[in-house]
């Protein structure tokens, strides 16, 4: 016998073939069966410990495996996963996890009958073409303009979520915000910057019922010098500065010798004109607020407040753009360059008000903003950070609806008749590809099933009898009710989900189930390469990942 090569260092794991393959399957399904029971409107929450003690308590797919620290390198990937679908469409997050676990679930089946893994995906992404068919064969197109249809489908997007017992107001807030900062790009076409132009301020204190979209802006500033200043303005004028409003020291040391003493005065005398100076500059145009982002000097503030005008200053870049925005301002860099066209008059009011122990400053009653801060209030942090990340997916789904008016029955309805299609389709499809494309179809009713199971109605007889339904890809619009999980006809129960989420949930999970199936090495254990002349460190940090699979750490 020849003696064995060593190819690899022995400091590296390497597994191949059909052990990569369980391992990754059962890692995904892993991560699929955590997020399973947060599906839909009886879904449970999920409590989360992070590292310094905090408690996050969500139902939101993204926010639970953004918490996760995950050892498995494919279980890592799923967790991309739903960061992708949150970062694209904003909803379904959890609809996407559970799909992709369930491809792979099935596709596991193929690898023991030793099919390739090549041809399970190509049949898979036969399959995604089709769904994607006909999912634009049962898509209605919608009237934007027409507010209770919006209504309706994004409360059935929050109804998944813990503050659907809030149900219109979340929706209300979110069509509002969406609304108003929604720019015409032309053809008709409309885009809507929700991370930008959008401030969500959480305030704990109050009911949920004071939360409010305010037609305009509030940050948490209070004016300057608070007894000399207005607090309250009505129709104000406002100026907003990029650029400190106090005497510029020297960019680098500098020394100046003074012989005399007068020359000492003089040298005030310069700091306090060139101050003057500026406000002059400013005060030409009759402002009634003056913002910067920047310091403002007590001898500024001094003359600022003589003219009557208010002033804030050291104000975030991110709110300065937004009051732009909101009121029609330019943000000015130099005081010198100030124009008439560059004062802000489209706000209705000014005013300082306190809420809690904070001061907060309204700019609102604006003509035509194109910039809101959504006010929310509740009774504690927790609930407040919930609420504002189904704000947050509340408004994403407006967003997509306002881009791409299309909708498509939720409550699983959509995935059964794409399942039945499909179903019917794969015994014209010739050849080895048969099997899985089938087996693709089935693995759609997993969103379907997980409803029923989430209502704790008998699983079986529902999806026997929702399959019954959907058997020639006919009554597209029959699905599971989630709150009392009998089956139903999504139009009258007004139970709808956007079309781009959708697609975008059933692209991502089939392209990432594929692309798991096609590992077939894991390699775990590389070192950095070292810099020559460079001591070795004592102890060589790899993360051997290969050992998550040998010891079995995913439950079976």
């Amino acid at each position: 016998m020849h003696a064995p090569v060593l190819v690899l260092k022995d400091s590296l794991k390497r597994e191949s073939g059909s052990k990569v393959h369980h391992g990754n399957i059962q890692a995904s399904k892993a991560v699929a069966d955590i997020i399973r029971t947060t599906l839909g409107p009886r879904s449970m929450l999920k409590m989360l410990l992070d590292a310094q003690g905090g408690i996050v308590v969500t139902n939101d797919g993204n926010a639970i495996l953004r918490e996760l620290d995950v050892a498995h390198p494919a279980a890592k990937s799923m967790i991309e996963l739903s960061r992708t679908q949150d970062e694209e469409v904003g909803d379904g997050t959890t609809s996407v996890i559970v799909l992709a676990g369930e491809m792979l679930h099935v596709a596991e089946a193929f690898i023991d009958k030793h099919y390739h893994p090549t041809v399970i995906c190509r049949a898979y992404s036969k399959a995604l073409e089709d769904a994607i068919v006909v999912l634009d064969k049962i898509a209605l197109t919608v009237d934007v303009k027409d507010r209770a249809t919006m209504m309706g489908l994004v409360k059935s997007c929050i109804g998944t979520k813990f503050t659907s017992h809030f149900g219109d107001l979340i929706a209300d807030l979110a069509i509002d915000a969406t609304t108003i900062v929604g720019v015409e790009v032309g053809q008709g076409l409309r885009e809507v910057d929700i991370k930008k132009y959008i401030k969500v301020e959480k305030i704990p204190g109050g009911q949920l019922e004071d939360s409010q979209v305010l037609k305009g802006v509030m940050f948490n500033k209070d004016i300057v010098a608070p007894g000399k200043m207005r607090r309250k303005i009505l129709n104000p004028r406002i100026i907003l500065l990029d650029c400190p409003l106090e005497y510029k020291k020297g960019e680098n040391q500098t020394n100046a010798e003074l012989l005399r003493e007068e020359d000492w005065s003089v040298l005030l005398k310069m700091e306090e004109e060139y101050i003057e100076n500026l406000c002059v500059q400013i005060l030409r145009f009759k402002p009634d607020l003056v913002i910067t982002e920047k310091g403002l000097s007590d001898l500024a503030c001094h003359y600022l407040s003589k003219a009557g005008v208010s002033a804030i200053r050291r104000l975030r870049k991110t709110d300065n753009n937004r009051i732009a925005k909101a009121c029609g301002a330019v943000i000015v860099n130099r005081p010198e360059e100030l124009q008439e066209s560059d004062v802000g008059t489209g706000a209705g009011l000014f005013e300082v008000r306190k809420i809690g122990d904070e001061f907060f400053a309204f700019i609102v009653e604006c003509k035509d903003p194109k910039a809101c801060t959504v006010l929310l209030r509740g009774a504690s942090k927790d609930l407040l950070n919930e609420v504002e990340r189904n704000l947050q997916d509340a408004m994403s789904v407006a967003r997509n609806i306002i881009k791409n008016p299309k909708l498509v029955p939720g409550g699983g309805a959509t995935e059964s008749t794409v399942s039945a299609v499909l179903k019917q389709k794969s015994s014209s499809i010739e050849g080895i590809e048969k099997w899985p494309y089938e087996a693709a179809a089935i693995a759609f009713e997993a969103i379907p099933r997980t409803l029923a199971q989430n209502c704790g109605v008998n699983v079986i007889r529902t999806m026997t009898a929702l399959r019954g339904k959907h058997a020639n890809g006919e009554n597209a619009w029959i699905g599971i009710d989630g709150n009392t999980g009998e089956i139903s006809d999504m139009k009258e129960r007004k139970i709808w989900d956007s079309y781009t989420v959708k697609a975008q949930a059933f692209k991502t999970a089939i392209e990432a189930a594929c692309m798991l199936l096609r590992i077939d090495d894991i390699v775990s254990g590389i070192k950095k390469k070292q810099a020559p002349g460079a001591q070795a460190p004592s102890k060589p940090n790899t993360n051997e990942e290969g050992d998550a699979d040998n010891e079995q750490l995913i439950p079976e």
